[in-house]
This record gives structure tokens, sequence and C-alpha cells, in this order.
């Protein structure tokens, strides 16, 4: 496939795989996404997941036809990008593998290669084609330590490793946010210092086409896709609303969950997303999680623990540094409920966390106090959020008032209910007391 100026798209789609990275559900499969730029000289970058040797190997021969690649770019070593160096080194032995001093010590580590030919590239460092320029810039723990992203100036294309990327295969359509947003915070949530840290050094790159080693080519409305990454790593929320997070054994938490959803809902409340921890996915819930600024943990005391889904999706934010939230809390004890105060020592250590009162306390069952608890929790949830993206700090308003010189009649305009006491008359050189306030 064709991109621009020379740059082909030469990957494949995976419909077999069933968990990415063995955890996250993946129903319209993956992408591992490699490129080729054909200029004086060739670069491939990164090769695709082990399963699918044959037939990349396919899509870069049918892309070079007679012609032979002088660089082979490794941004990234997990192996669902680098699995094929050895085999593409067997098709193509003097090609120069390109990557930086730590990937070249994982590239050993997963494959102990000999390798003939290798350029080891520093931050900064510029790669000529030919017309292409390409510049290497690092971009440590976006996800792993050793990754780089790699800027052409003839294209303007930044191919970014995995930051843009997403869950699902090219060849299925699907809005991109969803998927993007569930595998930034699956995958890279953790970094979001270090992914502020790579925003930085792009932004002064004119950049038209993003090209990330899962999901679609960006190359319309980057912005969008920036600012939601801004938002994403600067962890604030992005959508106005409440998620709610239940786990229940005999459903009274899960009856409290939902009268809460519902008296939301009757407020006015911009959205609502409530989840059963326990049947639904857990990285979707960790990216509502993030997505709101307001969330609700409801739960049961379990051998006087957290019950045990509500206690991984809470290690789950934490892990993740989450922070910047409105947390109301509803626990449930038959005999001795203690999960509300084990929700708070978890979440202790997380940033900007503000609890919201009452905190609801359910025995066993829901009671009419419980339900005007729960009344007043909807009521405080409702108030206007404090950490959603966009929303600019209002400047305080800085009142002038006018004082006149009872003396000399000059007028002067300053802020403050009244001019300093060493303040002098620029006129008559009368005293700040023969000023009198006239608005």
């Amino acid at each position: 496939m064709k991109l621009k100026n020379e740059i082909l798209y030469v990957g494949v789609n995976d419909h077999k795989l069933d968990l990415f990275e063995a955890q996250y559900d993946v129903p319209n499969g993956m992408a591992y996404n490699s490129y080729i730029i054909k200029d004086d000289l060739i670069a491939v970058f990164d090769t695709v997941d082990v399963k699918f040797t044959k037939e990349w190997l396919v899509n870069v021969k049918e892309a070079l036809g007679d012609k032979k690649p002088t660089y082979l770019i490794i941004q990234h070593v997990e192996p669902d990008h680098s699995a094929n160096l050895l085999e593409f080194l067997k098709e193509y032995p003097n090609t120069f593998v390109v990557a930086n001093a730590t990937a070249f010590k994982m590239i050993d580590q997963f494959y102990h290669p000999e390798l003939k030919h290798k350029l080891v590239v520093n931050d900064g460092d510029t790669l000529n084609l030919g017309k292409h320029v390409l510049k290497f810039i690092f971009a440590p723990m976006v996800h792993w330590p050793e990754v780089m992203v790699t800027y052409d100036e003839y294209s303007k294309t930044l191919f970014s490793a995995d930051a843009f990327g997403k869950f699902g295969a090219l060849d299925v359509e699907e809005d991109w946010a969803c998927e993007a947003r569930r595998y930034y915070f699956g995958i890279v949530g953790k970094y979001g210092v270090q992914v502020q840290n790579l925003l930085k050094k792009v932004s002064p790159l004119n950049i038209e086409q993003i090209c990330p080693l899962h999901g679609p080519i960006l190359n319309e409305n980057l912005n969008y896709y920036l600012d939601l990454y801004d938002t994403w790593s600067s962890y604030k929320s992005e959508t106005d609303g409440v998620a709610i997070f239940y786990t229940s054994v005999y459903g009274h938490t899960k009856e409290a969950s939902e009268l809460l959803a519902e008296l939301l809902k009757k407020k006015g409340c911009p959205k609502v997303a409530i989840t059963d921890l326990v049947r639904d996915d857990m990285a979707e819930a960790v990216e509502d999680a993030f997505r709101y600024p307001k969330i609700v943990l409801a739960t049961t005391t379990y051998n006087m623990q957290l019950f045990p889904f509500m206690n991984e999706f809470i290690n789950h934010l934490t892990e993740r540094q989450f922070q910047n939230k409105t947390v109301a809390l509803i626990e449930n004890g038959t005999w001795a409920p203690v999960a509300a105060k084990l929700m708070k020592e978890k979440l202790g250590n997380s940033k900007k966390i503000e609890f919201v009162e009452p905190e609801v306390k359910i025995l066993s069952s829901m009671t009419e106090e419980n339900k005007k608890q729960i009344e007043e929790v909807a009521t405080v949830l409702m108030e206007p959020s404090e950490n959603l993206a966009g929303k600019k700090e209002e400047k305080p308003k800085i009142v002038k008032h006018h004082f006149a010189c009872k003396i000399c009649g000059f007028v002067i305009e300053f802020e403050g209910e009244s001019l300093p006491a060493d303040f002098v008359c620029p006129i008559c050189k009368h005293p700040a007391s023969d000023f009198e306030k006239i608005d």
C-alpha cells in the first residue's frame, strides 16, 4: 500500500489473536505495521510478529522489487515488532540494522544474533536516504526503555513506534478513540510523564502524517489525536460524567449502584457509565476510570479484604498513576464492613483524589437511610468538574477603582480598595489621605 512520498506500507493483519500481550481482548484483531521508504537508499521500518514471517516477507519483496534495502530500522524491540529480524537478514544479509544502544542489548537478549552490519544511533542523530532525511528521537518508556521514534523531514512523517497505536486490524472499520484509549491506558498509561516529554520533543516538527506500529496511519485532523494524547498523558479527564464500578455477590451492591446511576441520569448527568467488574472487560473499566472526572467504587467486604475483582481493579488504577479524580465510595458487609476504609488506603498515594461525603455503608441490603445517602452522593457528583481537559482555569478578576484628589482634582485608576499609604499626588504632591474613591 502506497502512502506518500515513496513511503509504502508492508504490515499485516492478525485475526487469530485472542489476547494481545496475553491479557487484552482484541475482538477486531491486531495490526502489526511495517513501512518502507524507497529513496536513493532504502529503509525498512520494523518487522512484524513471528506468526506472519512469510506474509510480511512477501509484502517486503513486492514493495522492493529487484532493489535491496540499505537499512532495517528497529524502533522498538518488543517481539511483535522485531521477531523477524533474523529472517529478514537471511533474505537481505547486507542490510545495516539501525537501532540505539539499549535496543541492541535487547536484540542480543531476544535473538542472540551475529550482526555483520549495525549502526548505533543517538538521540537527535540523522540518516540521509537522499531526499528523505530521518531524525531519530528517543522516547524511553513509551513504553519500553529502548523506544525511539523517527521523523522524516521530506514527507513530514512521524514514525511513532507504539505511540498513537490502537487495538484492531486495519481491515476493520471502528472508532479510533475507543480502542486507542483502551490501548493507551492499558499499555502506556503508567508513563504519562514520558509521553509528555515525547510530545514536547515533537511539538516543533511539521507533522502531516503519523505512522504507528499498531493501528491506522493518521493523516487528517492530527490535532485531534495529539490533543487526546496530551489529555491522556497529563491525567486530565476527557469526558464529563460519572463512571460507576461495582462488584456484587447477592445483588444488593448492584442495586445500590444502579439506583445511583438512575438518580444521576434524572439529575441531568451528561454521561453515566456503569461497569460490573466481575463480568465486564477489565481493560475497558480502566479506560473509563481515566476517561471520566468522577468515579464511584462500590463493593463488598470479602474475607476482611476487598472483593477480589475490586482489589484487582484498584491495583490497575494505581499502577497507572491514577490521579485528579473525585471518588465516591459505597461499601457493603453483613457483620464487619471495611471495604471503604481499604479502598481509601489503596488510593492513599494517588495524587489529587477528593473523596465524596457521605460514604454509603450498606449492612447486607439497602435501607431507606441508604437511599437518602445515595441521593446525597448523586447531588454532590452533579457539581461541576474541575479536572476536565479543555477546562481553563479562570483568572481572578482584577478590580480597579478611580480615586480623585480632593485638593487638585487629579484622578487615578488603581487596583484595590485604597491607594498605597505612601502614594503622593503627582500634581499637587498631597498624600493618599487626600484622595477619595469615586467609583
